[in-house]
């Protein structure tokens, strides 16, 4: 299952602070905790499994524990303590390893008793994991790190993160959405496109190294961004990096000052549903944050119902699938979108 070695955002950086997170991805249940930093600064984030090798509790009901030997996460049934990076280094053990039990503290725990770890880090404001290693001879190169956003790292534009938005369908219709210029006249009328104005260009698609590209996209739009007044012809590059993500960019041109990049990351939670996280970097739109979130917040309210509606959930990839969905000129990069996924042999969310 290629799904479980790829890396996938699992919640919002900033949620994960003093106490343990509890999350699930593909199935796995999983506690997020974070060692305590240094003069502020936000410490190393781990993602184990939500399970207590000693009875079975769950981690995340316990605390984490400030040690003089480094942090350690405390189980809620007995108190079990294990290790984290520096802990674990103390204990010449692996990162996970308990480190003390305290009805028994002249034990020394073997190396079974360890709490299942996972690979975690973060970018672009999300806690990311994944769940295996990669096969290196059947996942692509560019697909065994996060999705790349260079906006996001770059300090001259401002982020924002919108979300979580949970959305009862599977995160390659909601891809597929995001992808789809065609829809904005009609779900979007009056915000990011018109009826009057429903003709687009799909541009120029090509897969790449770096997964999918569609350059000189372009749609009429009345409002293409939160500080817009006036509408006109825009143009946007969208990228594919991953299965599961998505990225447009539009830059500034001599009619309009503002430049913006969405990159859209989804959490796939089953077959039929999934969690998104728009992350949002502009440059020179003079909008607060909380106008760019309200704006994101109303476009994806009238998302939400019509990709809720759609059947099946699954997005259906194949000519043999048990639906089958007619084309048009304007989906030539859904097309190539389900040409990747099927490429890649993704099974989750597809049919």
């Amino acid at each position: 299952m290629i799904e479980a070695q790829l890396w996938h955002p699992v919640t919002a950086s900033h949620s994960v602070r003093e106490a343990p997170v509890a999350v699930a991805l593909l199935g796995q249940s999983l506690v997020l905790w974070r060692e305590p930093g240094h003069e502020g600064a936000l410490g190393v984030v781990h993602a184990w499994a939500d399970r207590c090798p000693h009875r079975g509790a769950r981690l995340s009901l316990g605390r984490v524990l400030h040690h003089l030997h480094g942090a350690r996460l405390e189980c809620p049934y007995h108190g079990w303590q294990f290790g984290g990076d520096a802990a674990a280094a103390q204990a010449t053990a692996a990162c996970g390893r308990c480190v003390h039990v305290p009805a028994a503290p002249l034990f020394e725990p073997p190396a079974a008793h360890t709490a299942t770890v996972f690979e975690a880090c973060e970018q672009h404001g999300l806690v990311w994991v994944r769940l295996a290693a990669p096969d290196r001879t059947h996942v692509p190169a560019s697909l065994q790190q996060p999705p790349a956003f260079a906006p996001w790292q770059d300090p001259l534009w401002r982020q924002v993160l919108c979300g979580p938005y949970e959305v009862n369908t599977s995160a390659p219709r909601l891809v597929e959405n995001f992808l789809d210029l065609s829809h904005f006249g009609f779900v979007h009328e009056g915000w990011l496109g018109a009826r009057s104005h429903a003709q687009v260009d799909t541009g120029q698609v090509q897969e790449t190294a770096e997964g999918l590209v569609a350059s000189d996209c372009r749609a009429w739009q009345p409002r293409a961004y939160a500080g817009a007044s006036d509408g006109g012809w825009v143009a946007y590059r969208y990228t594919v990096p991953h299965p599961f993500a998505a990225i447009l960019r539009k830059d500034a041109t001599e009619g309009d000052p503002v430049s913006n990049a969405i990159a859209l990351f989804i959490r796939p939670d089953a077959a039929g549903s999934c969690t998104a996280w728009f992350a949002m970097a502009t440059l020179g739109d003079l909008s607060d944050d909380e106008e760019l979130r309200a704006f994101q917040d109303e476009v994806f309210a009238q998302d939400r119902p019509v990709v809720e509606s759609q059947q099946p959930k699954a997005l259906p990839i194949g000519k043999d699938g048990p639906i089958a969905e007619v084309h048009s000129p304007a989906d030539r990069m859904s097309s190539a979108y389900r040409r990747y996924l099927t490429r890649l042999g993704v099974s989750l969310g597809v049919c």
